[in-house]
């Protein structure tokens, strides 16, 4: 880990958290409502960082939905964008799946305002909508709708870093799962460490940015260059990158392969751990500055 402090607020996180996890009715796809709640609040939270901050807005069966963007650094490079979607699947408060990562996402972006760091990239912030069910895997995802605008205007993106289920972590031997029995010889059976899901083919990019995470965080990061037939690998909005032929990929706690609350009412801010997490802002962080 380098030697540098980076100055994560687990105050600021938890803050995020508790903020989405109350909005109620929950933040699903019917709940228009809520949403608009959160893409307001996301909204206002960028607007503190004194950037540029813009609604992507959308229909989908008739209803307006939006996406939340902004971004830092030289206007016209090429990007790297980092992405989390603030919705929920059904009636539950969503705590890990999605609320860690949206608040992760905030606090890069605060850290990149706060320690003005060069650039060598235009980095790109984008918290979208509609990512879980029913809209799941449909032209409707916010993703979808994002990267569809990114291939149309050519816009030349570095990498997409998807930011899905950051939060939950055990020291339980054997609380970690895998969708390939074999896996387990090659991966810990503890659930203590953090993912970097990859296509076939991405190996020199997702070993770059698995060596730079490791630079700038105490966290095991682990790394997996997997077909996407493989249950799980592409159920986030890095899969509408790959579509356009972008390169991306997933940070992930591993999610129903760990958490036993997953797209459940006890997905709640009580069962995260925000040392955990702010470790991964801090190696996310230190991938978007070097990378």
């Amino acid at each position: 880990m380098i030697d540098k402090i980076i100055p994560v607020s687990k105050e600021r996180l938890y803050a995020d958290v508790e903020k989405l996890t109350s909005v109620n009715p929950p933040r699903n796809h019917a709940n228009l409502s809520s949403l608009n709640t959160v893409a307001d609040y996301i909204f206002d939270e960028f607007k503190k960082l004194n950037c540029k901050v813009e609604f992507q807005n959308y229909t989908a069966n008739g209803y307006e939905y939006k996406n939340v963007q902004t971004s830092f650094g030289p206007e016209t490079k090429e990007r790297i964008i980092v992405g989390a979607h603030y919705d929920v699947c059904g009636n539950q408060p969503g705590a890990d799946d999605n609320a860690s990562a949206v608040a992760g996402m905030l606090e890069i972006a605060r850290l990149i305002s706060e320690l003005k760091p060069e650039l060598k990239y235009r980095v790109d912030f984008a918290a979208y909508t509609l990512e879980e069910p029913p809209y799941f895997r449909t032209k409707y995802m916010g993703s979808a709708v994002h990267a569809k605008s990114l291939k149309k205007a050519g816009s030349k993106v570095k990498i997409m870093i998807c930011l899905e289920m950051i939060g939950y972590f055990s020291e339980e031997e054997h609380s970690q799962k895998y969708p390939i029995f074999f896996m387990k010889w090659f991966y810990p059976d503890t659930a203590n460490y953090i993912l970097l899901i990859a296509k076939v083919g991405q190996s020199k990019i997702v070993n770059e940015v698995k060596k730079i995470m490791k630079e700038g965080s105490d966290i095991d990061v682990q790394s997996a260059n997997v077909p996407r037939f493989i249950p799980g690998i592409d159920f986030s909005d890095h899969l509408n990158y790959w579509n356009e032929n972008y390169e991306a990929i997933m940070v992930t706690d591993t999610a129903f392969y760990r958490n036993p609350n997953y797209h459940s009412a006890s997905d709640t801010i009580d069962t995260l751990d925000f040392d955990k997490i702010a470790e991964v802002v801090k190696g996310i962080y230190w991938v978007v500055v070097n990378l």
